[in-house]
C-alpha cells in the first residue's frame, strides 16, 4: 500500500464488543442514583474520545468535563478546549491521574454540581448525605487510574488494556463525595474514519482490531507532517527527514536496530515502537483535536 493509499482509504475501526452493551444499560439503570455525572476525556482527542451517546444518556442530569492526561496534550490546546467547555456553560478541568494534578479542582466542582440536589432532597425531609458522581468515559481514557488517586488507594482494577473495568462498584472519596465506577462505554459505530484513527494512536481501542501497518504509517505521517521537528530530534536525525512515510519508517527502523537477518527492516517492530512511545508521550505534548469553531458549532447545531 502507498502513501497516496493510505491518506485516502483510512483504516475502517470497529468495535462493540458485547460488554459495551451491556455496560449502557448498566449505566442507563444506575443513573437515577446519582446527582453529577463526570466524563472523562483524553485531553489529547476531547472530540474523538467523546462518546455521542452520552448526551441522550444522561438527559439534564448535572455534566462536568475532566480533561485526563494533561501532562500528554499540548498546554495551549488545551487551555482553548477549557476554555471551549466553559462557554458552554459546562464546568471543566484538566488532570492528570497519575501526578494527581486537578483532583482538588475536580473535587470543587463535583460538589458545587451536586449541591442543588443534595440540598433540595434536605429541603424534602431526606436525611443529608454525601453527593454522588458517576465518571464515565470511553475504555483506556484513565478512569481506574483517577479513581484509584482520587480514593487514595488501587481500589478500581487497572490495566494497559482498553475496557478493564467491568462491573460497577461504589467508592468512596473522603466526607463528602462517593463514587460509582462503571465500565467505560464505547458507541457501536464510528461515522468519521479519523475519530477512530486518533483512539488507534492514543490505545484507547484494541490493538488486535485494526491493521497495524496502516494505522502505524499514517500516526508517522502525521508527525512528519505537524511535528517534524519532534521525529528529528527522538530518532536523531542530523540531516533532512527522508520524504516518504516509507523511507522515513526504514531509516527510523535501521536508527533502532529493528534488522531481519540479511539486513532487512523488521517494521512491524518499527510500528509498535512508534504507537508505543506517541502513547507514552515520547515526542513530547501533542494534540490530535482543536476545538471546534463558533461558526462550525452554529452549522452543527442547525
Amino acid at each position: 500500500m502507498t502513501e497516496n493509499d493510505r491518506k485516502n482509504d483510512l483504516p475502517i475501526i470497529q468495535w462493540y464488543p458485547g460488554h459495551m452493551k451491556k455496560a449502557r444499560e448498566l449505566v442507563e439503570e444506575n443513573l437515577k442514583l446519582v446527582d453529577v455525572v463526570v466524563e472523562l476525556l483524553d485531553a489529547r482527542i476531547p472530540a474523538a474520545s467523546s462518546n455521542p451517546m452520552l448526551r441522550e444518556i444522561i438527559g439534564d442530569k448535572p455534566r462536568v468535563v475532566a480533561l485526563n492526561k494533561r501532562d500528554l496534550a499540548d498546554e495551549n490546546m488545551t487551555r482553548r478546549w477549557l476554555e471551549h467547555f466553559r462557554a458552554k456553560k459546562i464546568p471543566a478541568v484538566a488532570l492528570d491521574s497519575v501526578s494527581g494534578k486537578g483532583m482538588k479542582e475536580l473535587l470543587t466542582l463535583i460538589e458545587r454540581e451536586a449541591k442543588y440536589r443534595t440540598e433540595r432532597l434536605v429541603s424534602k425531609g431526606v436525611a443529608a448525605r454525601k453527593a454522588r458522581v458517576m465518571i464515565l468515559g470511553i475504555p483506556n481514557v484513565g478512569k481506574s487510574s483517577l479513581i484509584n488517586r482520587l480514593a487514595g488507594a488501587a481500589k478500581a482494577k487497572t490495566a494497559d488494556k482498553p475496557g478493564v473495568t467491568r462491573a460497577k462498584q461504589w467508592i468512596r472519596i473522603g466526607a463528602d463525595v462517593d463514587l460509582l465506577d462503571t465500565p467505560g462505554i464505547l458507541w457501536p459505530k464510528f461515522e468519521d474514519p479519523r475519530v477512530g484513527l486518533k483512539l488507534a494512536f492514543t490505545g484507547a481501542v484494541n490493538d488486535e482490531i485494526y491493521d497495524l501497518e496502516s494505522v502505524a504509517h499514517l500516526l508517522l505521517a502525521t508527525l512528519r507532517r505537524d511535528h517534524q521537528e519532534r521525529l528529528q530530534e527522538r530518532f536523531k536525525f542530523k540531516e533532512a527527514l527522508p520524504e516518504t512515510t516509507e523511507g522515513l519508517m526504514d531509516a527510523i527502523g535501521r536508527k533502532r536496530g529493528c534488522l531481519l537477518k540479511g539486513g532487512r527492516i523488521d517494521f512491524e517492530k518499527v510500528q509498535h515502537i512508534l504507537l508505543a512511545e506517541f502513547r507514552m508521550g515520547k515526542f513530547g505534548k501533542i494534540s490530535l483535536d482543536v476545538p471546534p469553531t463558533e461558526a462550525a458549532e452554529e452549522v452543527d447545531d442547525g
